[in-house]
């Protein structure tokens, strides 16, 4: 008995007084407060500075990768005003965090292409040679390609289709974007009204659209039987920059058949598996619903996490981009003979006019890097690195803040006895005000941990890109373990943060006891999370797949033109999987938006419960809080954890 307490904590005591989120509460976690406030003015004081030393030009006008300016009067490259990147896809780079410049080779051209071409077809024919020299760098050899390069060409020629078919279908994305919201939206506003039945029309859904996905994967398999070419397996294709041609073979269809099948499969086996939890899990959306029912603000109160977030990210991306601005090209002198002033500094400007053309007479004073020779300029990288840094602990500062701020307004209705009469007046709006006067050093302790685990995962993949085709074997396992061990050290923290914030949110202590109190409290009934909890949040991620799947299901049969009615506003693509993995991702993110309040109130009634459970015995003395029907099926379930245990 000893050691359980010692791994579970002491159960809640019944205290007549306490009447849900204590209002007379003091400030928390001061000295990490304190330090928030001078890292932001810390973090403004960089925005300054780099505000001051940036190259306005180099926001308004393309440099190449020399440091040359495009289009400037005056200059050779004065006809020449656009910025062409040889490989746009590496701007999605890890090492963009870091060195916020895009690695990849940068010329300027007098007009971007207008049509798609490889160096391979270039190379047949003479105009279409020259059309394609402009593309290249100065003193490029084109008749020279090896079959590394050609694989490159290619996988470059992939990248320019894939862009191309962002800016030909972008309009109808967004468009797509649009409608996920308004599905996600109406699902939601469904939900409150109809919990009961919306949660099994859910269920029932998402098997249908994923025995739709096996039915369609299956038609295209059988009419893909006996056409020639058809039967040639995916091994011996090997890999193709056409994507299309993987869809004109069997086994293609087969294997999207067979993850369909698996994923329907373990889903049936799951709800059949958790049936005798569903009826509980459900009975906690419906008592979910019911409070945000009382609560409607609650559903606007992403907006304010979106537009602080928006505000988080538009500060990082400024000062990102004129702290790379502000980097001035470096020329060093290169030369091909014995010379005393090889790899110094020089100025292309005064150069010719120096000594050191007669002493070294084959020596040029060339483009090396970006960078400077002052103070600014030797401590930028730790200007960018604590740009990164910050940006990190406050996006997780104001995610937090939402979920405290939900967390104290879904608390509010719980431990109102008689509902909604005993619910305060705008529980939102107080909520909020509570955790900005007296729990901000608390988010910002909690944010603090999680962003450092973060910035740690972004060095580790900035090592993994840097010792890219360096590493051994034993280097590669061991920064592939790391990699893994920082992903699930900060899924953990996400968890314990966001049910210490619950806590934070009710008792208003400091973040390290509010994180020990839920530890406790959820490793007191183990049982209980694992099985309840988590069926509601499967139940929440159903409502996600499906708002995902309808969306990508009409996305599908549109870009693919097989809508008849408007077959011929479908744009032409090159790949149209493009726009519809867009779409799919971005109306998954946005049905996660609008299921994360339902998923924040259930977990917040969810602690409610345990602490009832804990606090009060059901006695006229000492009632239970929670409505009678949930209380009944929770008893039930009560009963089957015991039996668990």
């Amino acid at each position: 008995m000893h050691n359980f307490n010692v791994f579970t904590g002491e159960p809640r005591k019944f205290d007549p007084t306490f009447k849900g989120p204590i209002y007379n509460r003091g400030c928390t976690d001061i000295l990490c407060c304190i330090l928030f406030i001078l890292a932001l003015l810390g973090y403004f004081a960089v925005g300054i500075l780099a505000w001051s030393q940036g190259d306005p030009r180099k926001v308004i006008y393309p440099t190449d990768s020399k440091g040359q300016f495009c289009g400037q009067v005056g200059s050779p490259l004065e006809k020449k005003p656009l910025l062409f990147y040889f490989n746009i896809m590496k701007c999605a780079s890890p090492l963009v965090l870091l060195e916020f410049q895009c690695p990849t080779t940068q010329i300027c051209v007098e007009r971007c292409p207008d049509k798609f071409m490889t160096l391979l077809k270039a190379l047949q024919n003479e105009d279409d040679r020259e059309y394609y020299k402009q593309f290249c760098k100065e003193g490029v050899d084109m008749t020279k390609v090896s079959s590394g390069q050609e694989r490159k060409l290619e996988a470059r020629a992939v990248a320019m289709r894939i862009f191309e078919d962002y800016t030909q279908s972008w309009h109808w994305i967004l468009l797509g974007l649009v409608i996920a919201m308004l599905v996600s939206l109406i699902f939601i506003l469904l939900l409150r009204c109809l919990a009961g039945v919306m949660v099994w029309v859910m269920i029932i859904m998402v098997i249908i659209v994923i025995g739709y996905g096996i039915f369609h994967c299956y038609m295209q398999y059988a009419s893909l039987k006996g056409q020639a070419g058809s039967d040639v397996t995916i091994k011996d294709l090997g890999l193709q920059t056409d994507f299309s041609v993987y869809l004109q073979i069997q086994q293609t269809w087969l294997a999207f058949m067979i993850i369909l099948c698996i994923v329907e499969v373990v889903i049936i086996l799951l709800l059949i598996f958790l049936r005798k939890r569903l009826l509980i899990a459900i009975a906690l959306i419906k008592e979910a619903s019911k409070a945000i029912g009382h609560v409607m603000s609650s559903l606007f109160y992403p907006l304010l996490t979106f537009a602080l977030l928006s505000l988080v990210i538009a500060y990082w991306a400024i000062t990102a981009v004129f702290l790379s601005t502000s980097s001035e090209p470096v020329y060093k002198i290169f030369n091909t003979t014995e010379c005393m002033y090889s790899r110094d500094t020089c100025k292309p400007e005064t150069f010719n006019s120096s000594n050191i053309t007669t002493e070294c007479p084959d020596a040029e004073c060339l483009f090396a890097f970006y960078g400077g020779e002052t103070l600014y300029h030797k401590y930028l990288i730790l200007f960018q690195f604590y740009n990164v840094f910050l940006f990190f602990w406050c996006a997780n500062f104001v995610t937090a803040l939402g979920q405290v701020t939900l967390a104290g307004a879904f608390a509010s209705y719980y431990w109102a006895f008689k509902k909604p009469d005993d619910i305060p007046a705008y529980p939102v709006f107080n909520s909020l005000g509570r955790a900005l006067r007296y729990h901000t050093g608390s988010l910002a302790f909690g944010s603090l941990i999680l962003a450092i685990v973060q910035v740690i995962r972004v060095i580790l993949e900035y090592l993994d890109q840097k010792l890219k085709g360096a590493q051994n074997k034993c280097a590669k396992f061991l920064l592939s373990c790391l990699k893994c061990c920082f992903w699930c050290l900060e899924k953990c923290i996400k968890f314990l943060n966001r049910n210490a914030y619950i806590m934070v949110a009710i008792y208003g202590k400091n973040f390290c006891t509010s994180a020990k109190d839920a530890f406790f409290l959820l490793m007191r009934n183990i049982v209980r999370v694992a099985v309840l909890d988590k069926v509601t949040d499967f139940l929440l991620f159903l409502g996600k797949l499906l708002v995902v799947g309808i969306v990508g299901i009409c996305s599908f049969f549109f870009f693919t033109g097989k809508i008849k009615i408007v077959e011929d506003a479908a744009p032409s693509l090159n790949y149209y999987w493009v726009p519809i993995l867009t779409v799919v991702f971005g109306a998954y993110l946005i049905a996660h938006g609008f299921f994360s309040v339902y998923a924040m109130c259930v977990d917040t009634l969810f602690l409610c419960f345990l602490e009832d459970l804990e606090r009060n015995d059901g006695t006229a003395d000492r009632p239970y809080f929670m409505p009678e029907r949930l209380l009944s099926i929770l008893k039930k379930s009560n009963e089957g954890v015991k039996t668990v245990d």
